[in-house]
Parts: structure tokens; C-alpha cells; sequence
């Protein structure tokens, strides 16, 4: 998909179209339209469709026409739903959500490798991050880690990890399943990047209420006084309690140590 931003209208392709199961609503043979290059092209009808950007869609009316890229958006699409053109970052934004743009030369390279940036050890049966850098740069900023296709070592896993490309160091979570060590070359592909598809900014959301639990709701043995006292005391110090399943951290204050017996740890 081409973003145009001299185009008045947006087109679609006449072949896609005819596959489109939107409503098409023909037009009249005598209506063309003029191209950059100063020539007229046909256009064949409109239709109503959802535009996919991001994670939202948005319904709009494109034209069709024999035309070279499959779809281009105009500025109509732009200008209706209040879409934002960042050159310097290369995105578009609307309602919150980044839309990466990428040149038209890198739409058949949309992936660079990551490069070892040392060489490093990995322990056997261990997992630990290696510096990286990107092979070529300037493609896109935000991306996500993937398991190289080329990669030489067996045994060997990548972590899937958002990663920002325009810093210098590049850290790699890499997992060796083997019983020996494994040995990462410098200059070794490591792992390869796939552009972030669209990013969606959402502050952090923080309740001044603790919800209680029915449990701590329910207190015997406590009075009114007392109740209000507990909860006062939790909302003061929320952020030390897990709110989900999912809601857990880590702490040092404390080391616990577990027996294993003649048989190591795995790291």
C-alpha cells in the first residue's frame, strides 16, 4: 500500500477490486483521472471498504483505476481521519496509534539481521544476552526479534524481543539447549528483525482506589474503626501488592535456597 500524499483520492487496483466482496458502484466511462506524470487514467467505478491501519479500520470511499501499486492512499484518507505525516520518524499517527512508513525500495527487504557484536561463550543449558548490532540501519527504528533461518548453531533458541534499532547495542536473549557450550562468533548472525506493524500509545492507567478483596472486605473481629484503618493502610502502600495472576516482580531483600542434592541447577 503506497501512501500518496499528492493523490486526492484514494485508488485501488482494478484486479483487487473485482475480489473485493464490497459493492461495486460503476461509474460513468467518461471520468478519468490525471497522474503525476501528467497522463489520464480510466476510472472504473467506487466502492465502499474498510481500510486496515494499525489495529483499527476505517470505512472509506475508494476509486478504481489501472494502477501500477495495489492500493494508494490519498489525501482524502488523510485529511478525514485526522492522520498525522511524521517525516522525521517515518510513522503516521491517529487516535494514539504509530503507523511505521518504509520507503518504497525496502518493501522487498523488510528484514535485517542482527550481528554479534563480540564473540561470546553461551553456558551450557543457559540463556544470556548478547550485544548485537544491525547489519544494515535506516530501514525502520521498532522491531522484534526472530530466530535467524541461517543460523549455524543447533540447539540454540532466540527470544522474540521489541527492540529499538537506532541504539548503538542491540541486546539478543539467546537460549543454548545443549549439554556443552556454545561459541557465537563476532559478526555471527544471531537473530533477524521484523518491523513493528503499528505501535498504540496508552498512558499508564493507575487507580487511586484500591479494590479490596471480599475476604479483607469481610473482616471478623474487627470494628468499623478498624476496617477503615486497614484500608487506609493498603491504599497508602498499593503498589506493593499483586493486583492478578500476572501482576508479579522480583525482590533481593530476601534469599530462599533449595537442596538439590547431587544434582546441579539449571541455569
Amino acid at each position: 500500500m503506497l501512501l500518496d500524499t499528492g493523490a486526492n483520492v484514494t485508488l485501488v487496483r482494478t484486479d483487487l477490486a473485482q475480489k473485493l466482496k464490497e459493492n461495486f458502484i460503476y461509474t460513468a466511462p467518461n471520468i478519468s483521472l490525471k497522474t503525476a506524470t501528467g497522463e489520464k487514467a480510466e476510472i472504473h467505478g467506487k466502492l465502499d471498504a474498510a481500510i486496515e491501519c494499525g489495529s483499527r479500520k476505517f470505512q472509506h470511499r475508494i476509486y478504481v483505476a489501472d494502477i501500477t501499486d495495489p492500493c494508494i492512499l490519498g489525501l482524502d484518507f488523510l485529511q478525514k481521519f485526522n492522520f498525522t505525516v511524521d517525516l522525521e520518524k517515518n510513522e503516521i499517527r491517529t487516535g494514539g496509534e504509530e503507523t511505521p512508513l518504509f520507503s518504497a525500495s525496502a518493501e522487498h527487504s523488510k528484514l535485517c539481521s542482527v550481528l554479534a557484536k563480540e564473540k561470546t561463550i553461551i553456558p551450557a543449558r543457559s540463556e544470556c544476552l548478547i550485544q548485537g548490532v544491525t547489519e544494515v540501519s535506516g530501514k525502520f527504528r521498532y522491531a522484534v526479534t526472530d530466530f535467524p533461518s541461517q543460523v549455524s548453531q543447533k540447539g540454540v533458541l532466540v527470544a522474540a524481543t521489541l527492540v529499538d534499532l537506532k541504539r548503538e547495542t542491540i541486546l539478543v536473549r539467546v537460549l543454548n539447549l545443549d549439554n556443552k557450550p556454545k561459541t557465537v562468533d563476532k559478526g555471527a548472525v544471531i537473530a533477524t528483525c521484523e518491523p513493528v506493524v503499528y505501535i498504540v500509545s496508552r498512558p499508564q492507567e493507575f487507580s487511586e482506589s484500591l479494590c479490596l478483596p471480599l475476604i479483607l472486605e469481610n473482616l471478623e473481629g474487627l470494628n468499623e474503626e478498624q476496617r477503615t484503618a486497614v484500608k487506609e493502610l493498603l491504599q497508602e502502600f498499593q503498589n506493593l501488592f499483586s493486583t492478578s495472576d500476572s501482576d508479579v516482580g522480583r525482590c533481593n531483600m530476601t534469599q530462599h535456597r533449595i537442596n538439590t542434592g547431587n544434582h546441579p541447577p539449571i541455569k
